[in-house]
């Protein structure tokens, strides 16, 4: 518990060294949070280029900025909002033009995929399934609107909790919960799409809240 409490002392102590203007400070606070604005981009953009592009957008607007941040919410908060707010603008851009690229490799701070495939002790049938399942999510993702697609990844692939989606957002709690429920059955329903279309038995181990973690 002590060592907590001297971290967000810590953060805190760089937060607003950072707005006076220490460039160091700064640097060491993106240090803290360059994993989980690249992780979100990466869900958002289902490419690791556009990733590191949207990750450098961010920490710029976030540099430009950091003299406006409210100290009375988490920094990481405010660095999720920065992230999700820049993915969709970025895809509104692109509307009718984005391409989902499913041969990449997505790299995180597990490492890419084959590696946590290969770490997990599946059999290599298992491995296939598995990678079948995330190919068709990020199919499936590319069918909903940014709004939707967005508290889904927050919740299910991020883990965020409700509260923390409403804050980051801006939206009403209620809200966050009906868009999220909305969000899991277009999903369901547009797998099953898939495979139909692709000729695929269904699979029936539906998954709970939560199970998206590893995508």
């Amino acid at each position: 518990m002590a060592g907590e409490v001297s971290a967000e002392q810590g953060s805190n102590h760089l937060i607003s060294q950072a707005k006076q203007g220490d460039l160091a400070a700064f640097e060491a606070l993106i240090l803290q949070h360059e994993k989980i604005v690249y992780n979100v981009a990466l869900r958002m953009m289902n490419h690791t280029e556009d990733a590191k592009d949207i990750s450098q957008e961010v920490f710029l607007k976030a540099y430009r900025n950091i003299a406006n941040f409210d100290e009375r919410s988490a920094f990481s908060t405010w660095i999720y909002r920065i992230t999700v707010n820049t993915c969709i603008d970025e895809m509104r851009k692109r509307k009718g033009k984005q391409t989902l690229f499913l041969d990449n490799e997505f790299e995180d701070e597990e490492g890419t995929w084959k590696q946590e495939v290969a770490d997990s002790g599946e059999t290599p049938e298992e491995s296939l399934m598995r990678k079948e399942e995330k190919n068709e999510i990020l199919l499936a993702l590319k069918t909903i609107s940014e709004d939707y697609k967005t508290v889904f990844i927050l919740r299910d692939i991020r883990g965020l909790s409700y509260d923390e989606i409403a804050e980051i957002t801006g939206l009403a709690l209620g809200t966050v919960k009906s868009r999220i429920s909305r969000a899991r059955n277009h999903l369901k329903k547009e797998i099953f799409r898939i495979w139909e279309r692709n000729g695929v038995e269904p699979r029936h181990n539906a998954r709970k809240e939560g199970e998206f973690h590893e995508l």
